[in-house]
């Protein structure tokens, strides 16, 4: 599946756009647009917000390729040079359709109640985001080692950190250890994401895939070459389907990932 990367569109431009519901009031109370309107006078059919949507809308239906300018401007039933006038090019409206679904995720923000336990907190992290992968399998197919820096973004940063920042890690401390739960939740978040779309787009599970490709074990593998997997193998360490181990995995590897935050604090 072909990749895109967020973070490709001019600055300023994307800042504008990203934090377009967020700026400050000026002197006189009202806040500035990043909009243009099609006419003195008119009041405009269309704005930034309902670009974003017909884009996301698109991608979660008929995959991200149909989230192109074309595409998006067919769906708003408009031009695509009208298109052009609220989002300038392909790649700001993808910076703002990733930006969106960020912000989807249902994580408190200062002073709203959350659990009380840190792990508690990391969990409900863990669980928005998976949850957000599920309903937009897509974004498993956007780079965002360049991230959309806009309020979708800094929300999740910020509840990672304020989560674990008052169980007594170092500030850097506190910083490595949000990233390193980023990295693992959201790659393999993104992980589960990618299957369930190659499944769809081929019409064949992951269990049917690697079942037609059985003849590997009896006429290709060789246990002197793979002792650790035979070892595996004859204590029935391979149970359960692809789908199974993959949850059980993630919940190995982020128990694990807390434990060592955890003994982090006890040790200092």
């Amino acid at each position: 599946m072909t990749e895109r990367r967020s973070g490709e569109g001019q600055p300023e431009r994307t800042l504008a756009l990203l934090w377009r519901n967020h700026r400050k009031p000026t002197a006189d109370g009202t806040r500035p647009t990043v909009l243009r309107g099609r006419g003195a006078g008119r009041r405009p059919s269309l704005d930034v917000n309902g670009v974003v949507a017909a884009g996301i809308r698109l991608a979660d239906t008929q995959g991200l390729a149909a989230a192109s300018m074309g595409g998006v401007a067919k769906e708003l039933n408009v031009g695509t040079m009208t298109l052009y006038t609220y989002v300038p090019s392909k790649e700001e409206l993808l910076d703002l359709m990733v930006d969106q679904v960020l912000g989807e995720r249902e994580l408190p923000g200062p002073g709203a109640p959350r659990p009380d336990d840190w792990r508690d907190q990391v969990e409900m992290y863990s669980d928005q985001t998976r949850r957000m992968f599920q309903r937009h399998p897509w974004l498993s197919q956007v780079s965002t080692i360049r991230p959309p820096v806009g309020p979708g973004m800094l929300a999740g940063r910020e509840y990672l950190l304020s989560a674990l920042l008052e169980i007594g890690l170092t500030p850097r401390g506190t910083n490595l250890a949000a990233l390193a739960i980023t990295t693992y939740v959201d790659s393999a978040a993104g992980l589960e994401a990618e299957s369930e779309l190659i499944e769809q787009s081929t019409g064949q599970t992951n269990d049917a895939w690697w079942y037609e490709r059985n003849d590997l074990w009896e006429t290709y593998f060789d246990v002197d070459q793979h002792p650790a997997m035979t070892t595996i193998w004859n204590a029935n360490g391979y149970q359960g389907t692809t789908r199974e181990a993959a949850t059980e995995s993630y919940r190995y590897g982020l128990d694990r990932l807390l434990d060592g935050i955890q003994a982090t604090v006890l040790e200092s």
